[in-house]
């Protein structure tokens, strides 16, 4: 288990992660969403012992990740695959973490056929390795001690659709047998996928978490217009909050027959009127942060 309690970051006056509080369960894969900048890998570094918190706690089973005795047999971890030797071949990497965590030699085989890299791919440089190549290979050193727990930075970043859906099948297996996984993406449609606990965090704080059916529940109004900009005024001028959905509608929380009475009311012609379905990943996931997203450029240092 990840346990994550008020945990912050500062660099000067930035607060790149703001009393943020999650836990990752046993047994599922939680997706940590939000923009860039937002504080998902500030978090995971922090979680992974390699920056600093300002204030806060971030346990993994219940302790520090560096007072973990041989942590890569408990935790694997994955934040960048380019952040790999360029000049060491696959299979060396591979040894020398088998080495630092006393594993046997027969692991690193089995591991690099778990992700699917030949032995002539093995062999060769790091440097010579497409990006697919090095996220299979990150994957495969973050899986080599059988940890309990994964944490793993946009893992499917540069692999082809394939690569995707083995990932896909791999991280889904692992969390059924018991294993806790963190998962941050920028695919939206992989997270709906396998997901079974979504976060989404915006300008260092905790927008929304729970269970994927819980934050995709139906809820609400989609409404059309064909002007839209005079169903916004009449909506605002109801009192009534709405967001963009599906191809020129709105969506708001309030019932259909509220929302047609404030459209009729404004002499606004509808197009459609109806329930509204369950909101989708991109969808919920661009009205939550779109007070939070940022433009700017962050203070050196202070990561995704």
């Amino acid at each position: 288990m990840i346990t994550v309690d008020r945990l912050t970051k500062t660099y000067g006056g930035y607060r790149a992660v703001d009393d943020v509080s999650f836990e990752c369960r046993p047994g599922a894969v939680t997706g940590f969403l939000g923009p860039n900048g937002a504080g998902k890998s500030t978090t995971m570094r922090i979680i992974a012992g390699l920056t600093p918190a300002t204030s806060g706690s971030a346990l993994v089973s219940g302790v520090n990740y560096p007072d973990i005795p041989n942590p890569g047999t408990q935790i694997g971890v994955l934040l960048d695959a380019s952040a790999q030797h360029a000049g060491r071949t696959g299979r060396e990497i591979l040894a020398l973490s088998a080495l630092t965590m006393g594993l046997p030699m027969s692991r690193v085989d089995e591991m690099l056929q778990l992700v699917s890299l030949t032995p002539s791919e093995s062999k060769r440089r790091v440097k010579n390795y497409s990006l697919g190549m090095r996220q299979r290979l990150g994957i495969a050193n973050a899986l080599l001690g059988d940890p309990k727990i994964l944490i793993l930075d946009e893992p499917a970043n540069g692999l082809d659709p394939a690569g995707i859906h083995w990932m896909r099948g791999l991280l889904r297996e692992y969390a059924n047998r018991g294993g806790t996984v963190l998962l941050s993406s920028h695919l939206l449609h992989e997270i709906e996928v396998i997901a079974d606990e979504i976060i989404v965090i915006g300008n260092g704080k905790i927008v929304a978490e729970g269970t994927k059916a819980e934050l995709l529940q139906t809820a609400g109004t989609f409404v059309k217009a064909g002007d839209p900009s005079a169903l916004a005024n009449a909506l605002t001028s109801a009192g009534l909050t709405s967001a963009p959905s599906g191809d020129g509608g709105l969506r708001t929380e309030a019932d259909p027959a509220t929302v047609g009475k404030a459209a009729a009311a404004a002499g606004v012609a509808l197009v459609e009127l109806r329930p509204a379905e369950g909101a989708g990943l991109e969808e919920m996931f661009l009205q939550l942060t779109a007070e939070t997203q940022r433009e700017t450029i962050t203070p050196e240092g202070a990561g995704a």
